[in-house]
């Protein structure tokens, strides 16, 4: 089956219209009474030229709908409400805002285009430190854009909540405070807070 895109004819000659009573060859296809959707794909009638262009004299798209269905239908942002596959909050990109969240589409793309720029400069942030000094950072709780002051803060902070003199005797969290001393050893000589 051949297809002449431009004016949309399927040259075969396998298929006959589906005009009653007419023989003619069935090139030309029209919706059918189901249509495409999330449910399948449609149906299709097919009918040969002059028949194609009296269906389509007559063809309503809107035909059956409601007001609200027809305003809905022809709404610029339609579909941008729901969830899709490919845009799920798990599509592969973490901390990036969800397509369903947005009633514009420009909101959400400028959203995401954010949150991605971010997420780069977070990871170029990153590389000025070492694979240990970032595995020290996680313990610590700490991003790459923490200065030495930050350092010594949250430092002070782990040490009070785990140390057992200052967390009432509590010793469930030594290996804790052990894991966050050495880490903080690593990061305090590490050339990036130079």
């Amino acid at each position: 089956m051949s297809q002449h895109r431009f004016h949309g004819r399927y040259s075969t000659h396998e298929r006959t219209c589906d005009a009653p009573g007419c023989v003619e060859a069935g090139e030309f296809r029209a919706p059918g009474q189901h249509r495409h959707g999330s449910d399948g794909p449609g149906e299709w009638r097919w009918f040969c030229l002059d028949h194609v262009r009296d269906f389509n004299s007559g063809y309503n798209f809107f035909a059956g709908m409601s007001t609200d269905q027809i305003m809905q239908a022809q709404s610029p942002i339609a579909g941008w409400q729901t969830e899709t596959r490919a845009f799920r909050p798990t599509a592969g990109i973490d901390g990036v805002p969800r397509w369903a969240d947005f009633t514009d589409p420009l909101d959400a793309i400028g959203a995401r285009a954010a949150a991605i720029r971010r997420t780069a400069a977070g990871r170029a942030e990153m590389i000025r430190f070492t694979p240990p000094e970032r595995a020290a950072l996680e313990v610590m709780g700490l991003g790459a854009e923490t200065d030495r002051h930050g350092l010594r803060r949250r430092y002070s902070e782990l040490v009070r909540r785990y140390h057992p003199d200052r967390n009432g005797g509590d010793r469930r969290h030594e290996e804790r405070l052990q894991s966050v001393v050495e880490a903080y050893q690593l990061l305090r000589k590490a050339a990036a807070f130079r």
